[in-house]
């Protein structure tokens, strides 16, 4: 199932305001484990499955693209899963279909509060997870983590490195930027479109690389996490009309609708050679018509 794709990744060729793009497809790379998420889980299910492990467990939000892949991983693999989902108000709610998804790859999903929640990298609330389940192989919030990168590093082909100055890329946790930037060439920069708000994730990629051609902004996040504006809305539905490229809204949309308003105000020179990271997680897409 983790075969070595990367080479056989589509390209989809694109103009915008005049200026080439190179979308790199990962949408297209599975129809289950979507985008990044296959090269993020990539290495921690083999690692799971060669050290004995008998389930995956892992954490996520209501839209977390990570949940639903790790769903469909375990399931293929023949593991056991757990989904700590971030909200306890949602186990009283009708399933999302991110979360519906999961629930139908055989993941048990645990609804806590968002106090809670955000203790899940501690050490004493993954020791207590790691008592209460002890066959299960813990993967972090998005799946980022050392072999995450690993896996992130793949995504870049060696014509990747050679015919491109600039790769952009959606960024949740910072595991997929990552691996980018480790990867990328001498003569090449990085630029992150954060999901999220704040300048957390700038801090929290510094740890993951020693590198310096990269940077990341939240200034096309709208607001936050899964939150949407009538413009990115509008630029979504332009963009799926003109191009029969399908987008969603968390991560991939808000990166190109970034980059057209960069590209618009000759942030970015016209000649720049331009490659956009889509990172897939299709199933939690807003229709926009």
């Amino acid at each position: 199932m983790f075969d070595d794709i990367a080479e056989n990744i589509p390209e989809q060729s694109i103009q915008l305001h005049g200026v080439n793009i190179t979308i790199k497809r990962l949408d297209l790379v599975h129809p289950a484990i979507s985008g990044n998420k296959f090269f993020k889980l990539k290495y921690n299910f083999l690692e799971a499955k060669s050290l004995g492990y008998l389930g995956v467990l892992s954490f996520g939000g209501a839209f977390s693209n990570h949940i639903a892949a790790t769903a469909f991983a375990s399931h293929q693999f023949g593991f056991k899963s757990i989904g700590i989902i971030r909200g306890e108000e949602l186990a009283h709610q009708s399933l999302n279909h991110t979360l519906f998804t999961a629930q139908q790859f055989g993941m048990q999903l645990e609804f806590i509060s968002r106090e809670h929640y955000r203790l899940k990298d501690s050490a004493d609330f993954l020791a207590q997870l790691k008592e209460k389940y002890p066959d299960y192989y813990i993967i972090p919030e998005g799946g980022t983590n050392d072999l995450a990168i690993q896996g992130c590093k793949e995504i870049l082909t060696e014509s990747n490195k050679a015919n491109f100055d600039l790769i952009c890329c959606a960024v949740g946790t910072g595991g997929t930027i990552s691996g980018l930037i480790e990867s990328s060439a001498n003569h090449q920069n990085v630029l992150g479109f954060s999901a999220l708000k704040g300048d957390f994730l700038t801090k929290d990629v510094q740890q993951l690389t020693h590198k310096c051609n990269w940077k990341i902004t939240d200034e096309f996040c709208c607001g936050g996490y899964a939150k949407t504006t009538p413009e990115l809305l509008q630029f979504m539905q332009n963009f799926e009309h003109e191009f029969s490229t399908p987008l969603e809204q968390v991560y991939t949309a808000k990166m190109l609708f970034g980059l057209s308003q960069m590209i618009q105000r000759q942030e970015i020179k016209s000649s720049t050679r331009i490659l956009a990271i889509h990172t897939g997680g299709l199933q939690g897409r807003l229709k926009t018509e």
